[in-house]
């Protein structure tokens, strides 16, 4: 899947690539069906919408282990995956039913940086 800069899912991809043209892949995810709104992809390796898929089973089972566990009033900001060449990272919007899944090369990425650029674009994905 491409993506269209004509819905927010697609905005948010196009301002996430321009703002860190480095990065690996990027998708827009839905939770609740898995499914990716968006996506894009600098590496013919890495489908983003079979790792949206993938991932969204990791959220949600951080979910359903948090509930477990009774954490109430705790929301799931990030959750980083650490590979050996490559960063992770899902940030799910406030309202915990969309998440942006970014991948970067952990050599040419500062994580601060990949994490400030997820954190400000988030609100955009409401």
């Amino acid at each position: 899947m491409a993506y269209s800069k004509n819905n927010p899912a697609g905005q948010t991809v196009e301002a996430i690539i321009n703002d860190l043209p480095g990065l690996v892949a990027i998708a827009v995810v839905d939770v609740t069906s898995g499914m990716a709104l968006a996506s894009h992809s600098n590496s013919p390796s890495l489908n983003p919408e079979t790792a949206a898929a993938y991932n969204t089973e990791v959220v949600k089972q951080k979910q359903k282990a948090m509930s477990a566990l009774k954490l109430t009033g705790e929301n799931i900001e990030d959750i980083l995956i650490t590979l050996t060449n490559q960063l992770h990272l899902i940030k799910l919007n406030a309202a915990g039913n969309k998440f942006i899944y970014l991948v970067v090369n952990s050599r040419e990425t500062n994580l601060a940086i990949a994490r400030e650029i997820l954190r400000s674009h988030a609100g955009s994905m409401n």
